[in-house]
């Protein structure tokens, strides 16, 4: 082809070209229509269904699809956690995962000499009486064999007749000597050295006891002299102890302690005796005299 033939070629070739915007679009074919004039869906790859019972979104981890369900492995009950095409987490499979600690299991139960001998060990290194309740905790033993061992216990060192006993003292169990061996062991403790008690502390004693709770000036007037000193005496021996403010007046109210049942050997301020059978015939008289 001579030179003047090609460039006639493409002249006509750039005068025939249309612009892609100037093109006529081909017609869409309408879908085809069955028995009942619903629309057939074209031929193609199916699409991903998305599941009923989900009701979350997906979740923005990372996968392939990261898309609902059982494919996307979205949040729902149907995604249900890691899926194929990506991952998410489901409501039950949240729940699922948060599983509870396994509870502890029970402390076995110990037989009957095991239960006796670490009783036994324990009243030995205590230095306040222990209650039920606390030896069954540290145990882990029911409370309910707690207090019959003790009792078979005590009733077997009785019948032993070994030199200290078990009793209930101010709402626990303690190990103490027998009062028949009390000379020997008060020989030993005070080596010749007796702190006792005044007369005055005594009475200040008795009649927070009896009393209880009580204010000084109550003591005082029941006692007929000052009582300032003795009470301070008694609050630092640790027999007696403050417990509130009387509503009133706002003086401090006394009462005796936990050491002070422990030395009496009760187990309550109820264990008290009576004062009936020490009081005089004419206290009546007595207390209208005093008026």
């Amino acid at each position: 082809m001579s030179s003047e033939e090609r460039r006639d070629s493409l002249a006509d070739q750039a005068a025939a070209w249309v612009p892609p915007w100037q093109r006529p679009t081909a017609p869409v074919p309408a879908p085809e229509t069955g028995d009942l004039g619903t629309s057939t869906p074209p031929e193609g790859p199916e699409p991903t269904k998305i599941s009923g019972d989900v009701e979350g979104v997906a979740a923005d981890a990372p996968g392939e699809g990261g898309g609902f369900g059982e494919t996307g492995g979205g949040f729902g009950e149907t995604g249900g956690g890691e899926g194929k095409g990506g991952r998410g987490v489901s409501a039950k499979g949240a729940a699922g995962r948060r599983r509870a600690a396994p509870a502890p299991e029970p402390a076995p139960e110990l037989d009957d000499a095991e239960l006796r001998g670490a009783l036994e060990a324990i009243l030995l290194v205590v230095d306040e009486p222990v209650s039920e309740l606390v030896l069954a905790q540290v145990l882990e033993q029911p409370a309910e064999r707690i207090g019959p061992m003790l009792d078979e216990i005590a009733a077997g060192y009785t019948a032993a007749g070994h030199g200290f006993e078990l009793r209930r003292a101010a709402g626990g169990w303690r190990l103490y000597t027998r009062p028949e061996y009390a000379t020997y062991v008060e020989r030993f403790v005070l080596d010749g050295q007796s702190v006792r008690l005044t007369q005055a502390a005594l009475e200040t004693l008795a009649v927070v006891a009896y009393k209880q709770p009580v204010t000084r000036g109550r003591i005082s007037a029941i006692r007929g002299v000052n009582c300032d000193g003795v009470i301070r005496t008694l609050v630092s021996r640790g027999l007696v102890e403050e417990c509130g403010t009387e509503p009133d007046s706002g003086a401090f109210l006394y009462r005796t302690t936990t050491m002070f049942l422990e030395k009496l050997g009760l187990n309550s301020v109820d264990d008290l005796p009576p004062l009936a059978p020490f009081l005089p015939d004419d206290v009546e008289e007595l207390a209208d005299a005093t008026r």
